[in-house]
């Protein structure tokens, strides 16, 4: 085969001209006509390897986002985590239920096996709410609690109940606003729920009296005392003493008249009476 043409026309000289608009010089490049097929090879092979250069480029910032979202939800994750673990602790010693494991343990799954991190987040988060709810209304029933009148002031017996009576003095048919409660001279008087003393003194028909407030509406009073040991505006708690029982005032023997209130107007303390202490 005779390669004398073939060679001859790759050797063959081309000219490119570059043209102006302006009113410039025309400039000319002269090159054979292989160097121009290599350098057309080498332009595309260059072309390609810069739009593969900035796929890459942008995959890689995808990636950095994608990265970068994953990590923030990895942290709100862990600190959601250890806020369960601080109410999870306190929670079980209220009541029984859900824990942390168990919600973990029963966390949806997506198709590929993996956690479905914006669900187990929004139960996470229901979780916490719900034992921030439970924590305020297990605070809200123990003040309740303690603010409730709950057992005997003072060891002994009722003998007068709530409601209209003779008058054991004046013999006329009165309103008795609270119990009598027979105790011996001297017996300890306790203080039925925590609370703050408003008045401790003397009255002309009560004798020496207490009355406590207890929050939630409650007060009580205890009257006829031998000695009042509380002053106004100390803070007791339950089962505190608080006076000694006797026979001040108009009363015809040693005995503690106990009142229960509720927002304000007397009621019948006999509900709120425990077993004899």
């Amino acid at each position: 085969m005779n390669w004398k043409p073939l060679i001859k026309r790759c050797m063959a000289q081309v000219t490119i001209m570059v043209v102006p608009h302006s009113r410039g010089r025309v400039f000319k490049v002269n090159i054979s006509a292989v160097s121009l097929l290599v350098l057309l090879f080498l332009s595309c092979v260059g072309a390609v390897y810069l739009v593969s250069l900035s796929i890459r480029t942008m995959d890689y910032y995808a990636m950095k986002n994608r990265l970068s979202r994953f990590s923030k939800e990895f942290n709100e994750l862990r600190s959601t985590v250890v806020s369960l673990k601080e109410t999870d602790r306190e929670l079980s010693r209220l009541l029984s239920f859900k824990s942390k494991n168990s919600i973990l343990e029963s966390a949806p799954m997506r198709d590929t096996g993996s956690l479905d991190i914006d669900l187990l987040k929004r139960q996470v988060r229901e979780t916490i709410e719900s034992v921030a709810a439970v924590k305020s209304f297990m605070a809200e029933q123990r003040d309740l609690y303690l603010a409730t009148p709950l057992g005997w002031p003072v060891t002994g017996s009722i003998t007068s109940g709530f409601g209209l009576r003779e008058h054991p003095i004046t013999g006329e048919r009165t309103n008795h606003t609270g119990v009598d409660i027979r105790a011996a001279m001297g017996s300890s008087v306790r203080a039925t729920a925590s609370g703050i003393v408003s008045f401790s003194g003397w009255t002309n028909g009560s004798g020496y009296i207490v009355v406590l407030e207890h929050g939630h509406g409650f007060s009580t009073a205890y009257a006829h005392s031998k000695e009042n040991l509380v002053v106004a505006g100390q803070r007791v708690r339950k089962g505190q003493d608080i006076a000694f029982s006797g026979s001040s005032g108009a009363s015809t023997g040693p005995h503690v008249h106990y009142e229960v209130w509720k927002e304000g107007k007397q009621v019948d303390p006999s509900p709120y009476l425990e077993e004899k202490p």
